[in-house]
């Protein structure tokens, strides 16, 4: 990208200077299908629906009729194109704005498309450019229509979403769990002026208040002030300045704090109250950083007054007075804390700056009811949240501002809450919040930037008849690291950061460079081997003794989870050993007390307490896990009595197992065993997919079929097995029903973090408290 020249306010003088890759900023324009366009005093937000064509693994039986199956494959692998939609959006400052839409017009292609739906002030001012520009009708959205759809539309669609900001704490972004039900809130956007409305549902809000005094009155005056025109350079004047130069404080006022009205000596009495009193020059820093604190503590106030009268303890700020600058949303927190004493919490978005963009689009879009979908953020087309603090973030970006990307795919189900939840509202997936904990940090990214060159080397060979499989893999190789280094240096861009979001994140970046399923190979392998070990492994399990056969059938769920080729120790040992089977991994385990403890209290439940009604097991490894762990706990738990429901994957991550790969192997499975089979017949086995493609496990977004079965079936148990589904995610949920969490930690640091050693065991038996 070219260096930008000049600015400009006419359109003759707009930058045309920069060159832009279409596959770095406008991505999938070719296919963009319809427009949305929020243009502010200074920012333009554009959004486009496209469709996307990428790769998909496919799994289907095969015909075994009259052959020799023990030398066939179980199933045939192939790879499909799949046409899916994905949301654009795209930020950039309005110096570019002819020069983008000269981009525009020149890679459409098949937009559907002859309007172009507008909001925002600047949708008058450049109305003809665009509509000259590129062919398209402009037709104008209310402002704050806009704003309120796009805000209900990310606080339902992106976890981490909302944060509250805490300059002086270990974790600067305090990210917040996505309640179900958002409503009602207060939005308070802060541009030129600040609106103030109350939203009580989808379509009904409400305008209750605002003031003069905003971002356009800190611009106008910052420039009479400091002779600086420019927005951000005064918030960067702004961050290095001292108030207190400048302002009266309470202190000097009253030589201490006013004890009397209980107020500290360090507040403000008088904003600029020194230049009155005293005979010098004060810096542009510092009137800076004073005009900043008297204008943000001005709606500070007014926006908790608002919210104290309705009764309201969340307010969302948005509008470009923010633009994530960290001075700004210290001073708004401090002075919301400082009037409602700590009952109302200021909220910030990390994608405020689109929700016009998204709220225009999903005006123009209400024919496809987009609200029926459930949305996901590609992780791999979105730029993330970038603090603007130089100490927080001293790498210069070299797009810094000039361009942002947020990408949403439409997800194939809408996702819900698993309604065993005992509180959705405070679940909170993640064990681990590598965002707080530098050290776990520091561990699992450098983990994972070790592990990336095997993971290329892996993608590539998964594709051994495609001629530039070894040049995709290094563009995912390059990409994700360029994600790790991101994170590195601000570990809060996409959210609060886990395992779960580097795992996630590398999925991503997986498919965008069109490798759906690296392991689809080995999981084809290992299914069809556990499978001819299947009847002899239940021959075994019958023939003990009923305690006997309950401890081994444990030991065989914890044994079949070493099977995971996404541990690296494991990896590492499968490569170098392929005969390693189901007893070696048995003998690998290191059995605990948390074993003992809580298997004999889960025992002592299957000798007095009646059966489960139904279980619900969130299956992990394709193989041995499902087929030699798995399906004998299955087995056993029908023929107790209980209705099972087998919840896999619905799309690939590492090796585990998918839900169309699980239909295969249950049909096999049920061909030798008469259980499974009656119970398959009898609908007392219900094979389910989760609506995830990840290694890990969000029990607030699953299939929506999933829960609406769990509620049917009366579900009383729940059995969550994995490393990504019980440890990294999971351990400390807490559900209205009995639950097993079973895992086998194959990873060394955790392992001791943890107090074990690799190999050590998870078994939790838990029961709702009354």
């Amino acid at each position: 990208m070219a260096e930008r020249g000049g600015r400009g306010s006419g359109h003759g003088s707009l930058d045309k200077s920069i060159t832009l890759p279409p596959d770095e900023i406008f991505r999938n324009l070719e296919n963009a299908k319809r427009f949305a366009i929020d243009i502010g005093g200074s920012l333009t937000k554009l959004a486009y629906y496209s469709t996307v064509q990428h790769k998909v693994a496919r799994v289907r039986s095969f015909d075994h009729s009259g052959k020799d199956i023990d030398n066939e494959p179980l199933y045939e692998i192939s790879v499909q194109e799949e046409i899916t939609a994905r949301l654009h959006f795209i930020k950039f400052e309005n110096t570019y704005i002819e020069t983008c839409l000269d981009f525009i017009k020149d890679h459409l292609v098949n937009t559907e498309t002859k309007v172009i739906k507008a909001t925002g002030g600047g949708a008058y001012k450049f109305k003809d450019l665009i509509e000259k520009k590129l062919g398209l009708k402009v037709d104008k959205e209310d402002v704050m229509t806009c704003l309120i759809k796009g805000c209900n539309f990310v606080l339902r669609n992106i976890p981490h979403e909302v944060f509250a900001y805490q300059k002086d704490s270990d974790t600067e972004f305090r990210f917040q769990t996505n309640h179900p039900n958002i409503f009602p809130y207060l939005l308070v956007n802060i541009g030129s002026g600040v609106s103030i409305v109350k939203v009580e549902s989808e379509d009904k809000f409400e305008w209750i208040g605002g003031s003069s005094i905003g971002g356009g009155t800190f611009w106008g005056l910052g420039a009479l002030l400091t002779k600086t025109k420019k927005f951000d350079e005064l918030l960067q004047l702004a961050s290095k300045g001292q108030h207190t130069n400048v302002d009266m404080l309470v202190k000097d006022v009253y030589g201490g704090a006013y004890q009397t009205l209980g107020l500290s000596g360090n507040l403000i009495a008088s904003s600029f109250g020194k230049s009155t009193t005293a005979d010098k020059e004060f810096s542009k820093e510092d009137m800076a950083k004073s005009l900043l604190h008297m204008i943000s503590n001005d709606i500070g106030q007014l926006a908790c007054l608002h919210a104290k009268l309705h009764n309201l303890d969340k307010i969302y700020f948005g509008g470009f007075f923010i633009r994530g600058h960290p001075v700004t949303m210290r001073t708004i927190t401090y002075s919301i804390n400082f009037f409602s004493k700590g009952e109302v919490q200021a909220l910030f978005l990390r994608h405020e700056g689109y929700l016009g963009a998204i709220g225009a689009f999903l005006k123009g879009a209400e024919q496809d009811n987009p609200n029926q979908y459930s949305w996901g953020e590609n992780y791999a087309g979105s730029s993330g949240l970038m603090s603007t603090s130089p100490d927080v973030y001293p790498m210069q970006r070299t797009r810094s501002g000039t361009f942002d990307m947020l990408e949403m795919d439409r997800l194939e189900r809408p996702l819900v809450n698993l309604p065993l939840l005992k509180d959705p509202s405070t679940y909170i997936p993640d064990t681990v919040d590598l965002t707080d904990d530098a050290m776990a940090r520091k561990y699992w990214l450098t983990c994972f930037e070790e592990a990336l060159d095997g993971v290329a080397k892996r993608a590539a060979a998964s594709q051994p008849d495609s001629v530039d499989a070894q040049e995709r893999a290094e563009k995912f190789r390059q990409k994700y690291w360029n994600k790790l280094q991101t994170l590195r240096q601000q570990p809060f861009a996409y959210g609060t950061l886990t395992v779960r979001s580097l795992l996630d994140t590398r999925e991503h970046c997986l498919n965008e460079f069109n490798f759906p399923d690296p392991y689809s190979k080995v999981k084809q392998k290992e299914n069809g081997i556990a499978l001819k070990c299947f009847q002899s492994v239940i021959e075994s399990l019958d023939s003990l003794g009923w305690e006997e056969r309950q401890f081994a059938l444990v030991k065989g769920l914890l044994a079949g989870n070493v099977f995971d080729w996404g541990a690296k120790a494991v990896s590492d040992v499968l490569e170098s050993e392929p005969q390693f089977g189901f007893e070696e991994a048995k003998s690998k385990l290191q059995e605990r007390p948390w074993l003992e403890d809580s298997y004999s209290q889960w025992l002592e439940r299957l000798k007095e307490g009646p059966p489960h009604k139904c279980a619900l097991i969130f299956a992990d490894n394709s193989g041995i896990d499902i087929i030699l762990g798995v399906f004998p706990f299955v087995r056993e738990l029908l023929s107790r009595g209980t209705e099972v429901i087998l919840a896999c994957n619905s799309g690939p991550a590492l090796n585990d197992v998918t839900y169309s790969e699980s239909l295969i192997v249950t049909e096999r499975i049920a061909a030798m065993d008469p259980v499974i089979h009656s119970a398959l017949r009898d609908e007392k086995l219900l094979l389910v997919q989760t609506g995830s493609s990840s290694p890990c496990l969000d029990l607030s977004r699953l299939d929506q079929g999933l829960a609406v079965l769990v509620r049917e079936r009366q579900t009383d148990l729940v059995v969550i097995e994995g490393m990504g589904r019980a440890i990294h995610t999971n351990y400390y949920a807490v559900l209205r029903c009995e639950s097993l969490k079973l895992a086998v930690i194959k990873n060394s640091w955790l392992a001791d973090r943890l107090g074990g050693k690799i190999f050590s065991v998870i078994f939790k038996y838990e029961v709702p408290c009354k």
